[in-house]
């Protein structure tokens, strides 16, 4: 593959719904510009993005493949992102990166859950895109009815700037209001426009240009004027608006029958943006100064690194962009976020699996480079002497948790450091070790992506995880004063054991646990204390009533009785331990149990039923709001009530709602709700001991 330099170099990340056919419309851009010599199928696997063994299992795209298409000496970097919402972490990543966005709609499904959520976070990054209605050659195919519901559903204006010839079965080629040329099939050849869609391409060209004109002062005027504008003057209007997002242009194609191709690819190089046409990066200097940082050969060296895969074959594969300055293969680069240094071997341009090496990378362009030991997804590789930090993008916080169990002694070794590497590949998946439930918990964006995730544990790591529901993470508490005293006492031939502890406990909302020492007069020396403590402390680990940490309790000892010869640390350890349980039992215990904030935006038609749904987990609804055309509602809710709550909403929905949610605070739990709580880890613990 040739150098390609800043202002020839586009990002383009295709977004949408699953299968509003992003992969094979990437697939046919390939085989169009001769990247491939055949048209691959999802059907039989042989697509280039998707190359992952799952994906081609399950028929759809898991995660972001970079597929630069060679077209006119220009190189478009297509990020083929996957459409399902539980990957949508792989959408962040590849729009943070990528300079604007192609926005697919099947031209029968219209636009779904997906697209709306890849059009937010095109909105959040600010990316200019087009509107492409895909598979116009379906049966029931409907550009009107697609472009007026995109309308509808977002805050945007659109407009055409091809119309179709023809729709389902009589889908031959588009109608290209920029040259008013038809073009049949891939659209390497213009003619004439059919006479019978002529006065709607003549009336759909007056708006195109109209909207052009808004790009440019000058145009404006001569518009006015009634002056004719020149198809230069028009391209450039054009790109302004679509650059300030002022305007969304619309397309029409059909990937799979490779119709289309030619004038899209014309549009992407004509007004999509080069990396140096964009805002700047704001990034942070040596000494956390704000620097901005453009598309330039001559700037400052700045590589983000937007994904690492793991690859059995070549190892850890790291996938970055120059924001600025230029890279080159066998250099040392400095990891800002790391504050290490590493050496980089041969870089490579990615197409789907296929690495294809080079010299030299120039800004704006994306590329990757095997084996880095320390960079991660989110940092930042630049020249020791400069350092910079490009700041990663926000991701949705975790909204479905599984238990995991490794399921021999050789995979409870690998559990962690396999864990640790599939979150360092996603930033939406992340794990931990709950102390209470003595369970580790991986958590993700559903239940697909965590399928995902355990599959690929085995498939690249050879760690077998087997699955469970997430224990809750109770605490226990008082809600009283309570008070008990307890004597230890073990007389066996030789040394006996002695020790008499009187401790007093009440609630301390102020902090977790706090002790005073009341003894006076010597009734126990103070030598005693911290076995003392230590006996609580253990107690506190692991519950009294049903065995969930203690938390918010303040203990005083104030009185006791120990012998001169038979007293000992480890006796009154023991009665702190017993002493503790009952002063505990009598301070009215209850359980806590942890509550979240969660925010739920839905159809305004399913506002109802998810409402009664809510009613049914506990939940206190906080608020109810509308935006853009949907229904958002706030409420609190038991994490207890929450678990399965992304599958049961998508249901609830048809998809299409979707909610975030954070920890807020811990609450009493129910008293009728206790007991059974009580009950349940009481059988546990038996059935443990029984094992």
């Amino acid at each position: 593959m040739k150098e390609y330099t800043t202002p020839f170099i586009r990002n383009i990340a295709f977004v949408s719904h699953s299968s509003a056919g992003k992969t094979m419309l990437a697939e046919a851009l390939l085989h169009f510009t001769g990247a491939t010599t055949r048209l691959g199928s999802i059907k039989d696997g042989s697509t280039v993005s998707d190359f992952e063994e799952e994906e081609i299992r399950r028929g759809l795209s898991l995660s972001t493949a970079l597929l630069p298409v060679e077209y006119k000496d220009h190189k478009v970097n297509i990020l083929d992102t996957p459409g399902y919402t539980d990957f949508v972490g792989e959408v962040i990543s590849a729009l943070y990166v990528a300079d604007a966005a192609v926005v697919l709609v099947d031209a029968v499904a219209g636009i779904e859950v997906g697209t709306e959520v890849a059009w937010s976070y095109a909105d959040r990054f600010g990316r200019p895109r087009f509107l492409l209605i895909n598979k116009m050659d379906r049966d029931n195919a409907n550009f009107q009815k697609m472009l007026t519901q995109a309308q509808e559903t977002f805050d945007a204006r659109f407009i055409p700037v091809q119309l179709p010839w023809g729709e389902g079965e009589a889908f031959q080629g588009v109608i290209d209001l920029l040259t008013m040329k038809a073009y049949a099939g891939a659209g390497t050849e213009a003619q004439d426009i059919p006479a019978e869609l002529a006065d709607a391409a003549e009336e759909a060209r007056m708006a195109l240009v109209e909207a052009a004109a808004e790009g440019d002062d000058t145009l404006l005027e001569k518009y006015l004027e009634g002056e004719e504008l020149t198809a230069e003057e028009v391209v450039q209007g054009l790109k302004a608006v679509v650059l300030a997002g002022d305007y969304v242009p619309v397309f029409v194609a059909a990937g799979e029958k490779e119709i289309g191709l030619a004038p899209l690819l014309e549009a992407m190089v004509a007004l999509m943006p080069s990396p140096a046409d964009v805002p700047p990066v704001k990034a942070e200097g040596a000494n956390g100064e704000e620097v901005e940082l453009t598309a330039d050969d001559n700037g400052p060296l700045a590589a983000y690194v937007w994904k690492t895969t793991a690859d059995p074959f070549v190892g850890k594969i790291t996938y970055f962009k120059v924001i600025s300055g230029t890279i080159h293969s066998d250099t040392r680069v400095w990891n800002a976020n790391k504050g290490t240094e590493e050496r980089l071997g041969t870089l490579h341009i990615l197409r789907g699996k296929e690495q294809i090496a080079v010299n030299v990378l120039h800004a704006g362009d994306l590329g990757t480079v095997p084996k880095l030991s320390e960079t991660g997804t989110g940092d930042t590789l630049c020249d020791k002497g400069n350092p910079i930090k490009i700041p990663a993008p926000e991701y949705p916080t975790a909204l479905y948790r599984v238990a995991v169990v490794p399921q021999s002694q050789a995979d409870s070794t690998k559990l962690g450091p396999t864990l640790t590497r599939l979150c360092e590949e996603d930033p939406t998946l992340s794990w931990y070790q709950d102390g209470s439930t003595k369970q580790t918990i991986l958590q993700g964006m559903g239940d697909q992506h965590i399928d995902v995730a355990i599959r690929k544990a085995k498939s690249k790591f050879q760690l077998n995880l087997g699955t469970a529901e997430p224990k809750v993470p109770y605490r226990e508490t008082i809600t009283k004063k309570g008070q008990a005293q307890y004597r230890h006492k073990k007389q066996t031939g030789g040394a006996g054991q002695f020790a008499e502890v009187h401790m007093r406990v009440e609630p301390n909302p102020e902090s977790d646990y706090d002790f005073t020492w009341e003894v006076f007069g010597g009734a126990i020396s103070s030598s005693f204390q911290p076995s003392i403590e230590k006996g609580i402390k253990g107690v506190m680990k692991q519950g009294v009533i049903a065995g969930y940490p203690v938390v918010n309790v303040k203990i005083a000892v104030y009185d006791g009785k120990e012998h001169p010869v038979d007293s000992k640390p480890v006796a009154f350890e023991i009665a702190s331990r017993e002493a503790f349980k009952l002063a505990f039992q009598n301070a009215g215990p209850v359980l806590l149990e942890p509550i979240y904030k969660v925010r739920i935006i839905v159809p305004e038609s399913n506002m109802g039923d998810v409402l009664g749904d809510l009613n049914t987990r506990r939940a206190r609804v906080q608020g109810m709001d509308t935006e853009k055309g949907r229904s958002v509602i706030t409420a609190e809710v038991p994490l207890a009530e929450m678990l399965r709550y992304t599958t049961d909403l998508r249901s609830l929905t048809g998809g299409r709602g979707v909610f975030e949610m954070e920890f807020s605070h811990y609450e009493k739990v129910p008293a009728h709700l206790q007991q059974e709580i009580i009950a349940e880890r009481e059988r546990e613990l038996q059935a443990e001991k029984e094992k």
